[in-house]
């Protein structure tokens, strides 16, 4: 897949097929999006070319920016975009500028001038230019002047997707990483770098890496412990993950995202670990004593491999 970020840097692309929009999660409602738009493009020996915008615009121009939670940062869409097999990937720069294009600027300065299409796959309700006027009526109308046909994407389809985001980030609101994953088709993850912490697990035989998630709107499913993949330089670990703010140690910390990768003896502070959530195991507890919570997480560690192990069982 190739990834572009710069409009004016564009190649000429070769019969594009394009679909637009966030992605968010890039669940099993997009994943049919994208193969339909990837069985067009191969129909007419075209490319498949997904447009994204960054920020999302409902940070730029939504009424409540700071509610929503994101289940993708660029980088972690990007990488699910791949296995998806989306020729290229376009990120538009997202601004108010471009918010306030007119319909007939959004199609033809836009559209028409960077990416010629062949196929335009949008949803029913799309709506695009200065105060959302424009819409696939009005971009059927360009048409034949541009040599593009338009595909809707039909009404359940696009609700499909609705009610997928929507509940991939209600599961995982509480706890669910199960039924989240099942909704996104793979397990949702978290990419971060590892940061020094307090060492304190070090101490009690359970070393932990301090992951900090560095965008800001990125979600964090709730606190607790649960039982994680953890990929790091192309290899994957099993692992167990806490989220909390530690309340053994003080009752005065910040939440901290920490796992502990079994199996697993590197310096990698300053490096960067991906987390797929597999399973909640427990919720965040205050123990009396150090000891007694190096005993809880010998128990969690062996829950931890009991999932991973009943995991490999159903595969086989």
């Amino acid at each position: 897949m190739r990834i572009y970020k710069d409009l004016n840097n564009l190649p000429a692309f070769k019969n594009a097929v394009l679909t637009i929009g966030s992605f968010d999660g890039v669940h099993i409602g997009h994943q049919q999006i994208i193969q339909q738009i990837n069985d067009l493009a191969s129909s007419i020996d075209g490319e498949s070319v997904l447009i994204t915008f960054d920020p999302h615009p409902r940070f730029v121009v939504g009424k409540k920016q700071g509610d929503l939670k994101l289940l993708n940062t660029l980088e972690e869409k990007a990488n699910l975009l791949e296995q998806c097999a989306v020729d290229v990937l376009v990120v538009v720069p997202f601004s108010k500028a471009f918010a306030s294009q007119s319909p007939d600027a959004y199609i033809q300065d836009f559209l028409v001038a960077h990416f010629q299409p062949k196929i335009i796959a949008i949803g029913y309700d799309h709506k695009f230019g200065k105060n959302r006027v424009g819409d696939i009526s009005y971009l059927k109308k360009f048409e034949d002047k541009h040599d593009f046909k338009v595909v809707e994407i039909s009404k359940q389809e696009v609700a499909d997707i609705a009610v997928s985001s929507t509940k991939v980030r209600n599961a995982l609101m509480e706890g669910d990483v199960e039924s989240a994953e099942q909704l996104l088709g793979h397990p949702f993850g978290i990419t971060g770098i590892v940061a020094k912490g307090l060492q304190i697990g070090t101490t009690i035989g359970y070393p932990t890496a301090n992951i900090e998630v560095q965008h800001p709107y990125k979600l964090v499913p709730p606190e607790g412990i649960y039982a994680v993949w953890v990929d790091y330089e192309a290899r994957r670990y099993q692992g167990m993950l806490y989220i909390g703010n530690r309340p053994t140690i003080d009752q005065n910390l910040k939440q901290t995202i920490e796992v502990n990768i079994f199996d697993f003896n590197q310096d990698i502070y300053g490096k960067e670990l991906k987390v797929e959530f597999i399973e909640y195991l427990r919720g965040d507890v205050k123990f009396t004593t150090i000891e007694a919570l190096k005993d809880q997480l010998s128990k969690d560690k062996q829950a931890a491999l009991k999932v991973f192990e009943a995991r490999k069982n159903n595969k086989l």
